[in-house]
This record gives structure tokens, sequence and C-alpha cells, in this order.
């Protein structure tokens, strides 16, 4: 891309060190950083696609920057019951399907 550290960092809102750790494996982007790296970059960097529910709620939330605690809250669900769903350990109600459907439909595209 041909970009200094400094201009990845002020479109990404890292610093020049943290960028710089990133680009020698040194560290990964904190779940804070990830929506900001993959709009950065344009397309989402982790390669394996998700294959069960609980992967594609890991995965999007995520993508999103969001804690398992900010997400099961707009959700209306316990924390622990959404950690229970990520790691396919249970199903989601009706309901839940539906609040789970609303909040990820508009980022389908940018995840994908």
């Amino acid at each position: 891309m041909g970009l200094l550290q400094r201009e990845v960092g002020q479109r990404t809102g890292a610093d020049e060190t943290t960028i710089y750790n990133w680009e020698n494996n040194r560290s990964s982007p904190s779940l804070y950083f990830l929506p900001k790296v993959i709009k950065f970059l344009g397309y989402n960097p982790y390669k394996d696609k998700p294959k069960t529910l609980g992967e594609k709620l890991l995965s999007y939330r995520k993508n999103l920057g969001m804690t398992q605690k900010e997400l099961a809250q707009k959700l209306g669900v316990d924390p622990s019951t959404l950690a229970r769903w990520e790691r396919s350990e249970g199903r989601p109600s009706r309901r839940s399907l539906g609040a789970i459907n609303k909040i990820f439909f508009k980022i389908l595209n940018f995840v994908e």
C-alpha cells in the first residue's frame, strides 16, 4: 500500500508502535481495533469462514468490536448464555434468533 505506519495509525486509531507490532507479529489487533482494521483493509483478514451458528456469533461479534456483555445486553440475554451459544453448547430461542438476525443483518456485507 505504500503507507507509513503513522498514516495507517491515523486511519485505524492506533499509534505507530502498535502498527509496528502488528506488522511484525508481536501482537494482534485487540477487539477494539478489529472493525477499524477490517474497514481499512477492505476485507476480513481472518481466513476461516464461520460454519456453525456459534462460530458466526463469535466472529460477527468480534468483527464489530463488541464484548460478550455488550452483545448479550442488545439481545436481552445473560452474557453466560451468549458464551454457551458461541461455544455451540446451546441454541437461541426463536425470539433470540430474531434479535440476532436484526443485529447482524446490517453487518453481513461488512464482515464477509
